[in-house]
């Protein structure tokens, strides 16, 4: 019987599923909206909630908690300052999981885990280098060894 038993297990030790859980929550405070696996998401909901709620404390304590469920400072500061204030009223339900099919390969159920009321520009912010940048970056470095090699 699995009485007082919460979460799923995943198919992970307990570290890695520790791991998987902070590195989703991680995403989804920096883009607040990410597509996974329908279990994986069922299981980030309840975690993610709760950090919300710990960053509507505010308080140092909280903070020292947070940093240790996240991570990353500046995910924490995003979580204290825009997440807090703008759930400031709402009492739970911060986030949503919403079906989206199956996954073609292995025919796994797929969902999107969002934040309610959620800010549509933060999608795909700071998920690495864009295209524009890798064009530019290879001629400046071209130029600079060409000068390099020029000069010496």
């Amino acid at each position: 019987m699995k009485h007082r038993i919460k979460g799923k297990k995943l198919n992970r030790t307990s570290s890695h599923r520790k791991a998987l859980l902070k590195n989703m929550s991680q995403a989804l405070i920096k883009h607040e909206q990410i597509i996974t696996t329908l279990a994986k998401a069922k299981t980030l909901k309840p975690y993610f909630d709760k950090l919300i709620t710990i960053g509507k404390k505010g308080s140092i304590s909280a903070r020292r908690q947070a940093i240790s469920k996240v991570g990353d400072i500046k995910l924490v500061e995003k979580l204290f300052s825009i997440l807090a204030k703008r759930y400031e009223t709402r009492n739970g339900g911060y986030s949503r999981v919403l079906k989206a099919g199956f996954r073609y390969g292995d025919s796994a159920p797929m969902a999107v885990i969002e934040l309610v009321d959620r800010d549509e520009e933060a999608r795909g912010k700071d998920s690495g280098p864009t295209q524009e940048q890798k064009n530019s970056n290879p001629n400046e470095n071209k130029e600079q060894g060409s000068a390099a090699v020029a000069a010496s």
